[in-house]
């Protein structure tokens, strides 16, 4: 069973593999180029939690300015930050450096699965794609795809996350020991464009005749999840801190702060806000005395919890306490904040703050 469904993906991958810019056509021989390794792992970073065409620009701008990864592990990590803002789940882009600058200092990637897992960011999916795609080697390649397909394709009836050891498990018999990276995203390309996750595409998917759920009648219903946790609401402040500077675009410049390294949005550049956190409101407090005018409000969501985030305007002429820049308004787009914050720019400016 196992070879026939690999042939069979395979096969199909070779026709209708996606031409996407981090990934060699079907069967092609892996380069000779120390810097391909860097390119899968990046483009993998930047998938987690991240669609393929929101990766796309990004993926294209990071090697347009870090072609390698020895420039990468060189690089400020403000403009890393900056350069990864929009994103989101920004504990990725901490690791990217703090990872590059490992990878760096030992003169490459490691090759195995086991020593790949050591690395920052690294997960067992992550460690397991890089090991297949960027070296070959035969590892069982688990995303939210490939748990999609697997669960179909077996009729595993154990809700998710519960049912994981289950397809990862069946995933190890039907992974074969060559063309490891192209069988690994054959799976991907497999759950992201026939075996969606609504209205799957059965008639066009080739391993039809060997999956357990198109028989018994209904594959949408699988994989099964667990009821979710109801996500709290959460309300915070941010400030729009605001002094007038003929002399920069916009005339007007902006106070901007950057977040602390750990914690939600952590190291990004922000406007400065009233301490909201997933697990507490705002104090409302703001970081300077003085009159404060409501501008309105945006919505964000996160893992953890969702957020209304007020947007205040204040006016001073002198720097608030604590660290930060000031930041001219008429460029506020270009100064890589956060994309909750970026929300709450636009907002501001639209209201001729």
């Amino acid at each position: 069973m196992g070879a026939s469904i690999s042939d069979k993906l395979l096969a199909w991958y070779d026709r209708h593999a996606r031409d996407l810019p981090w990934r060699l056509p079907p069967g092609a021989p892996r380069p000779d180029d120390p810097d391909f390794p860097y390119r899968v792992w990046l483009s993998e970073i930047m998938l987690q939690q991240t669609t393929v065409a929101a990766a796309k620009p990004y993926f294209a701008r990071f090697i347009a300015t870090w072609p390698s990864i020895a420039a990468l592990a060189e690089a400020d990590e403000a403009a890393v930050m900056a350069a990864w803002a929009g994103l989101g789940y920004y504990s990725r882009a901490r690791n990217l450096l703090r990872c590059a600058r490992e990878v760096a200092a030992r003169g490459g990637f490691p090759r195995s699965e086991a020593e790949l897992r050591r690395l920052p960011g690294l997960g067992p999916y992550t460690a397991a794609a890089i090991a297949a795609i960027a070296f070959g080697a035969r590892a069982v390649v688990v995303d939210a795809n490939v748990e999609r397909v697997v669960a179909r394709l077996f009729a595993i009836t154990v809700p998710l996350p519960a049912a994981r050891p289950q397809i990862r498990a069946a995933a190890e018999t039907i992974t074969p020991a060559g063309r490891a990276g192209d069988f690994a995203q054959a799976m991907m390309d497999l759950g992201s464009q026939v075996c969606t996750p609504r209205a799957p595409r059965c008639p066009l998917c080739p391993l039809v005749e060997a999956c357990a759920a198109r028989a018994a009648g209904d594959p949408e219903a699988l994989p099964q999840r667990a009821p979710k946790r109801a996500v709290p609401e959460r309300r915070g402040t941010a400030f729009w801190i605001a002094r007038a500077n003929p002399a920069v675009a916009g005339g007007a410049e902006v106070w901007l702060v950057t977040r602390p390294p750990r914690g939600m949005l952590g190291g990004m550049r922000a406007l400065p806000d009233d301490g909201w956190s997933a697990r507490a409101d705002g104090t409302g407090r703001a970081p300077i005395a003085g009159p404060r005018r409501a501008l309105g409000a945006v919505r964000h969501g996160f893992t953890h919890a969702r957020l209304t985030l007020a947007v205040e305007a204040l006016e001073t002429s002198a720097d608030p306490p604590g660290e930060g820049a000031w930041w001219p308004v008429g460029t506020i787009e270009e100064a890589g904040l956060a994309s909750l914050f970026l929300k709450a720019a636009r907002l501001a400016r639209a209201a001729g703050a």
